[in-house]
């Protein structure tokens, strides 16, 4: 889990707008961080297959908010995968 501060610095770094919470890049966003949050966990609990099966649920959340992008708005599905490759 994020905490509170910086889940609202993830939001505030790929918010389009001032008061833009819940953007597809916004949630991408957010879901990277707690991807890489998430797997360096697994890393040292290998067996923890609850929260492994969490993760690949939200891995393939982000995958869906990136196919909505790719279809819809070019440069945020751009601007998505480069958040993904940070």
């Amino acid at each position: 889990m994020l905490t509170t501060k910086k889940k609202q610095a993830v939001i505030k770094k790929h918010q389009i707008h001032e008061k833009d919470t819940g953007s597809k890049l916004v949630q991408v966003g957010v879901l990277s961080e707690t991807i890489d949050k998430l797997a360096d966990h697994l890393k040292k609990h290998k067996k923890d297959n609850h929260s492994r099966r969490g993760l690949i649920k939200m891995v393939a959340d982000r995958r869906k908010h990136i196919k909505v992008l790719e279809k819809t708005n070019p440069k945020q599905h751009a601007a998505a995968l480069k958040i993904v490759k940070n």
